[in-house]
């Protein structure tokens, strides 16, 4: 099991399926989307997120837009997908951005969320420690569900893995996800790459793996 495998699974079809991808960053799950068949839109915060997505998938639509007030009319789309950015959303509309996505969505809403756990998680704890607001993305699901704002179809947990060949690999790895850690590891790169080698485990050919587990959870309106 992997992310796309899950998404692939609950929102088959996807040819011709209109899909929201909230916290899109440069594009990534767009491609990956669009390839199969789907009509992407993409919003993200970040202006030079937007123009990374744009030039990436120019057959996408993207906006500049906060997860939690999304400019568009309601049962816009056939779908919406946090893929590893319900997290990044501020953690007092966290649950406002998962209710938003439900009013925009007239089929199911997709959060895919890194937990925090993990040898990956322990490589890039020293980078930016996300145990906080991990948490709180896991505790604004559960809100939402128990105050019957959204329901709980399904619920998986996988591992992601990774296998990098150096330190370097896995620093262009974790800067692309977020531009702002790339002066971090300028200015710290020996300590963090220690951390690097102290939690990967030895791979085949002299590679290192890091262990991701991950939390896919499937949702719709109450």
């Amino acid at each position: 099991m992997d992310s796309m495998s899950f998404l692939r699974d609950v929102l088959a079809p996807l040819d011709g399926k209109r899909v929201l991808d909230i916290g899109c960053g440069p594009g990534t799950l767009a491609k990956a989307l669009s390839k199969l068949g789907a009509r992407v839109t993409g919003v993200d915060p970040a202006a030079n997120m937007i123009d990374a997505a744009r030039a990436s998938v120019p057959e996408a639509t993207f906006l500049v837009a906060p997860g939690e007030d999304l400019p568009f009319e309601d049962s816009a789309f056939d779908a919406a997908i946090f893929l590893n950015s319900l997290h990044h959303v501020p953690a007092p509309v966290m649950v406002p951005a998962l209710q938003d996505a439900a009013r925009v969505a007239t089929g199911p809403v997709v959060v895919i969320e890194p937990l925090p756990t993990g040898n990956f998680f322990d490589a890039l704890r020293i980078v930016e420690d996300e145990t906080i607001v991990r948490n709180q993305a896991q505790d604004a699901i559960k809100q939402a569900v128990t105050s019957q704002r959204l329901r709980l179809v399904r619920e998986v947990e996988y591992v992601r893995r990774e296998i990098f060949e150096n330190f370097g690999q896995f620093a262009v790895r974790i800067t692309a996800a977020d531009m702002m850690r790339a002066p971090i590891i300028a200015a710290r790169r020996d300590e963090i790459e220690a951390a690097f080698h102290a939690a990967a485990e030895p791979g085949g050919q002299g590679g290192f793996i890091l262990d991701q587990p991950m939390r896919a959870q499937l949702l719709a309106r109450a």
